[in-house]
């Protein structure tokens, strides 16, 4: 359900209404650090900049896989948590 509703999003053209940080680390967050870390704000601005339908996630953990940086270099992530609690304050929480 949740890539239908980006899938929408991305089509559009959609700004973030809001903006906090992350308290503490949830599966989300995690994803949030990997979009951030190749420059991008989330899934929905990956889709926008990238023009793909689907991210390519780990199924054991649902964590983003790997992601094409705008210079078109990529980052490969591991299916474990990469996001460190000192890290986790950093994430940026887009509202939309």
């Amino acid at each position: 359900k949740r890539s239908e509703i980006s899938g929408v999003m991305a089509k559009a053209d959609i700004k973030p209404k809001s903006i906090c940080h992350a308290k503490k680390w949830s599966d989300e967050v995690e994803n949030l650090y990997r979009f951030q870390q190749a420059g991008y704000r989330d899934e929905v601005e990956y889709k926008q900049v990238k023009q793909v339908d689907m991210v390519e996630c780990w199924p054991e953990t649902g964590f983003v896989k790997k992601l094409q940086r705008r210079d078109n270099t990529f980052y490969y992530y591991n299916k474990q948590r990469e996001c460190e609690d000192r890290e986790v304050h950093k994430v940026k929480v887009y509202v939309y």
